[in-house]
């Protein structure tokens, strides 16, 4: 019998000019902050994007490179199209993703008004203190901006397209225009940012001449033959800016000189639109894909919290889209579209839409993922070898760290058996498999189940892991991954039965009062508050500091505070909870006074504490003892995976 595709018009493949799309599945452009200090790739930045190849996606774009790195950075490094010396970077990285049936594209930008100083001092012009954009204006910072002359207008032209030339001398099968998010093409494109009365402002055609006189200049430094792939905003979804029907103009003006449309949303600073959270629906983009495709020939993409294969097959065949992008889906699970193609959906590790990835960069110029610690380490993770002997490994705890520990030992070649105290693994995820916002979590739960029993892996379900089973089983070693405890606070009436501890909120929903108190505005307690906002109750969120979500990544924790803020809950910072009673949770302020916070239901995140003493009872237990996750130190999802995985490659 033929093998029959689960989903055939995913993995269908899509004729661009000359070259063939494998699939209807690519890896949508992504910065790799592991680069040299003057822009150039290095051995850890391709091996990152050869990854996305290996995991059978149909293009692989490489970003952010910059045509003009002393005037139109949009980050603090980026690959430097400037530089004679970034040629052999991005040839071996077009090389690393071809060799694996992948096209190579690589995406151009100029951040114009947005620029970033961050560059080598030596290539700063003295006194130059200004950024270029449409107009002149000065920015929320003080920065000055100075209107594109004519001359600095040729100018951004002329580097788009040697910029263009190179990549393609390079081995690139094609290229991508940033025309969207708004960096420099977006700004003459938005009203928001282009009030000029010359040729290139006013009218939608003169507003998208820069980008069309940019268009004719790639193409005629790169040919006919060589696609090129235009990523713009539909919505800029900001007062005067860029509408519907304006992208539908701007996509018929540009149709005939390039090969890909490929439709995004919003505008800088908007990153919660260009960078849908947890809380946007799945393919909140698609829409837009979907109402352009309608007004031209040519192929259109769509991208945006794209990752479920049932969803993304509906798109491809009902014509929404020709092509899906994804790009955290792909750092979530690189193999997605391997998986896909192979059907096993059933193994695919979820995106959580946690920004991790977006915040580590930011913070530590790295890169990882919160589920997939191979993220950042692609280079290194290609010498981890399998184990030299198989041995008995014994895991206590079917958390994340557990998991993934008991994965990666499986799949290095050591027998392993996984206890988990409860009656199904999740860990502390289980506390928020009923919030609508993170389904994804349960997935993630649900897969990596799946994962462990086809590698193997024993699990012990309603099992303890005790000293006294620790000497029956004799293991070789023992990964202890036993989580932790909530803190449960000296507070009167802390057991009434109106008390719900946030960790104690597992399979089933806790039903709440119209009235509903969070006490401890942690992250997990500000979104328990949002969740029941969303729910239709009346929310406070009371935190004893002056701040909440304090923990939160500086890229979900704005999304968060704003959302909190757009469903009216009821924050209160410098309170101290004292005790409970019917009518709600009375709190002590700052000058000692007792206030009373109404509430038919009080939620108690305070967060959580390692067991100790069950941890120290399992030290010595074993030859070889690991100790990871919320029983060595509370901690996020990242921490508890990224140990659970490095313990395992230590056996």
């Amino acid at each position: 019998m033929a093998y029959k595709q689960e989903f055939p018009n995913l993995c269908a493949p899509l004729h661009i000019g000359k070259l063939t799309l494998r699939n209807r599945m690519c890896s949508a452009p992504m910065g790799f902050p592991d680069l040299t200090e003057d822009g150039c790739l290095t051995e850890g930045a391709i091996a990152f994007y050869e990854l996305r190849a290996k995991g059978g996606a149909a293009v692989v774009t490489i970003s952010e490179a910059c045509v003009d790195y002393e005037n139109g950075k949009s980050h603090g490094r980026l690959i430097n199209l400037c530089n004679p010396g970034v040629l052999a970077g991005l040839t071996n990285a077009a090389r690393a993703i071809k060799r694996h049936g992948a096209l190579a594209s690589i995406e151009l930008n100029h951040a114009g008004m947005l620029s970033d100083f961050d560059v080598i001092v030596s290539e700063r012009k003295v006194g130059e203190n200004c950024r270029y954009g449409p107009i002149d204006t000065v920015l929320d910072d003080g920065t000055l901006v100075k209107a594109m002359d004519k001359t600095r207008i040729t100018e951004a032209i002329d580097k788009f397209a040697k910029g263009a030339a190179l990549v393609k001398r390079a081995g690139f099968d094609m290229l991508m225009l940033h025309a969207g998010h708004g960096w420099l093409i977006h700004q003459f494109l938005s009203k928001v940012t282009n009030k000029r009365t010359d040729e290139y402002g006013g009218s939608m055609e003169n507003r998208a001449r820069l980008a069309v006189e940019i268009i004719d200049a790639v193409r005629a430094a790169v040919g006919r033959d060589f696609p090129i792939e235009v990523r713009f905003s539909a919505m800029e979804l900001a007062e005067g800016g860029v509408t519907l029907e304006d992208a539908i103009e701007f996509a018929k003006l540009i149709e005939d000189k390039v090969d890909i449309l490929h439709v995004s949303a919003g505008g800088e600073p908007d990153f919660g639109i260009t960078h849908p959270p947890m809380f946007a629906e799945a393919g909140c983009n698609v829409k837009y894909a979907a109402e352009i495709k309608k007004h031209v020939h040519i192929p259109v993409a769509t991208v945006g919290a794209l990752n479920e294969p049932s969803h993304m097959e509906e798109i491809i065949a009902s014509g929404q889209a020709d092509i899906v992008c994804m790009a955290r889906a792909l750092l979530a699970d690189h193999e997605l579209p391997l998986k896909v193609a192979e059907n096993r959906s059933d193994e695919i590790l979820r995106c959580l839409r946690c920004f991790m990835c977006h915040a580590e960069r930011m913070l530590t110029q790295t890169r990882v993922c919160a589920i997939n610690p191979v993220i950042g380490r692609e280079y290194e993770n290609r010498f981890v070898p399998a184990a030299e002997s198989s041995k008995k490994v014994l895991v206590a705890g079917g958390g994340p760290g557990g998991m993934q520990s008991a994965l990666t030992a499986a799949r290095r070649g050591h027998k392993v058996i996984l206890c988990e105290k409860t009656d199904r693994l999740g860990g502390m995820l289980r506390c928020e498999e009923n919030v609508p916002f993170k389904k994804s979590f349960a997935k993630y739960t649900e897969t990596m189940s799946r994962q462990l029993e086809l590698a193997g892996v024993e699990i012990r379900p309603n099992t303890e892991v005790t000293p006294t089973m620790v000497e029956e089983i004799a293991p070789d070693v023992l990964i202890a991954a036993v989580g932790a405890g909530h803190i449960v606070p000296a507070i009167d009436g802390i057991e009434r039965e109106n008390v719900v501890f946030a960790a104690d909120y597992t399979a089933e929903p806790v039903t709440a009062g119209k009235r509903v108190a969070v006490l401890g505005g942690g992250l997990a307690g500000s979104e328990f508050a949002l969740h029941y906002a969303e729910s239709g109750h009346i929310v406070t969120l009371i935190e004893m500091s002056d701040t909440v979500a304090a923990e939160g990544n500086p890229r979900h924790r704005p999304i968060l505070l704003k959302r909190l803020g757009e469903l009216a809950v009821d924050v209160r910072t410098g309170l101290k909870g004292k005790r409970i009673a019917d009518e709600g949770i009375y709190c002590e302020t700052a000058d000692g006074s007792e206030i009373l916070i109404p509430a038919d239901t009080v939620i108690v995140a305070v967060g959580m504490q390692p067991d100790r003493e069950k941890v120290d009872a399992l030290r010595g237990t074993a030859p070889r003892v690991h100790i990871i996750g919320d029983c060595l130190k509370p901690g996020l999802i990242r921490d508890a995976v990224f140990r659970g995985y490095h313990a395992a490659l230590d056996i």
